[in-house]
Formats: C-alpha cells, sequence, structure tokens
C-alpha cells in the first residue's frame, strides 16, 4: 500500500484557479448574504480549501442599497468609526448609513466575517460593491451565485 497518495494536498498562491461571481442585493437580508458572500472570499467552498492560502473567488455585489435588515437594526444598529484623535469617533446608525454611504454595510458586514490578518486583507480587496445594477466587471464573465 503506498502511503503517498493518501496525503493531504496543500493549495499553494500559485495554482489558485479564481472565479468570477455576482451577487444581487435586492431584498437580502445583510446577515445572510454577507456570511455566505465571506465564505467564497474565504474559499470555504472549493475542495481545495487552504486555511493558510488565500483560495478565494472574487465576488461582484450589485443593488447594494437595497438590501435589508430584520427587526429594528434600521433604527438601533450603529456603525462607528474612530480617527485616532481625540474626539475622532463618530457613529451613524443604519438608516443614516444607507442615506450616505450604502456600499459600506455591506462591506463592513463582510470585513467582520473575515480574518483580522494580512490573509483577511487580502481577501476583502476581492470583494466589489456597487449601489446600482451595473457593474465594471463584464469582461470577466461573472457567474450568478445564489444567496
Amino acid at each position: 500500500m503506498d502511503t503517498l497518495s493518501y496525503k493531504t494536498k496543500s493549495a499553494k498562491k500559485e495554482e489558485v484557479e479564481r472565479n468570477w461571481y455576482i451577487v444581487d442585493g435586492e431584498n437580502q437580508i445583510v446577515g445572510r448574504m454577507c456570511s455566505q458572500i465571506a465564505t467564497v472570499l474565504r474559499g470555504k467552498h472549493k475542495p481545495s480549501y487552504t486555511p493558510h492560502v488565500d483560495t478565494g473567488d472574487y465576488v461582484i455585489v450589485i443593488n447594494a442599497d437595497k438590501v435589508r435588515f430584520t427587526g429594528a437594526k434600521w433604527d438601533q444598529k450603529e456603525y462607528i468609526t474612530f480617527s485616532g484623535y481625540p474626539g475622532g469617533q463618530k457613529r451613524r446608525i443604519a438608516k443614516e448609513q444607507l442615506e450616505k454611504k450604502p456600499y459600506a454595510i455591506v462591506e463592513s458586514a463582510v470585513r467582520g466575517m473575515l480574518p483580522k490578518t494580512k490573509l483577511g486583507r487580502a481577501m476583502i480587496k476581492k470583494l466589489f460593491v456597487y449601489t446600482g445594477s451595473v457593474h465594471p466587471h463584464k469582461a470577466q464573465k461573472p457567474e450568478t451565485l445564489e444567496v
């Protein structure tokens, strides 16, 4: 019996094949949609997933301004930013965030679900969020991702 045939195959960053997916955010619940997006960005949907290698795919989110929350999150959920200076903390409720930066709702939700390391910062760069239904990535021929 050959023991080498049973070894686990680790992915290498040079060998990773990346696909492009598109997600329509219209009438999608933010947390449920973003958890599936984070899974695809990490590469956990692939059999070649390796924890220390970025094996994920690219994800395009359109209609990010038409997402929805459950319960009273529109009035209660806060987005907090800090400039680093004394008194530099700013808070926005979800309703205000939707008016000023609707793409930031999806981006911050996905960012919170990714690792807080160099690898996580590389993964978030493969996420593209747009408020309308138009995006500039038609040449990549993205496949539809059902969430």
